[in-house]
């Protein structure tokens, strides 16, 4: 019995030691917002007037919630710390994505669509 009660203590504590958390950033057009994702609370924001936006994900992952409010569309590059380059044209009108680190994403000016 004490054996099976220590390989649930190490289980569990092998699982969590993987979990990762969850950090959200929501990009507008004129502004960022970093914010809790279980709580919804904006820890903080600041203006964002032209240029890219870069996000650093660490060993978590990150939801990118894009909001232009119009029909638009967003060019966004993930770079993976091993290299790795990824390149998307993503809608950006009310849309979020799910990215999982480590990679710095680059979130390029909005396109709006015709």
């Amino acid at each position: 019995m004490k054996k099976i009660t220590i390989s649930i203590a190490l289980l569990f504590g092998v699982l969590m030691g993987n979990a990762q958390d969850t950090t959200c950033t929501m990009v507008t057009l004129h502004k960022v917002f970093k914010f809790d994702f279980y709580t919804s609370e904006v820890v903080r924001s600041f203006k964002h007037v032209e240029g890219s936006v870069f996000i650093d994900v660490g060993y978590n992952v990150e939801c990118l919630h894009l909001w232009d409010g119009s029909r638009s569309t967003r060019k966004v590059v993930i770079t993976y710390d091993d290299g790795e380059v990824i390149e998307q044209v993503v809608d950006s009108k009310d849309n979020s994505y799910y990215i999982t680190g480590p990679a710095r994403v680059e979130v390029k000016t909005p396109k709006i669509k015709r």
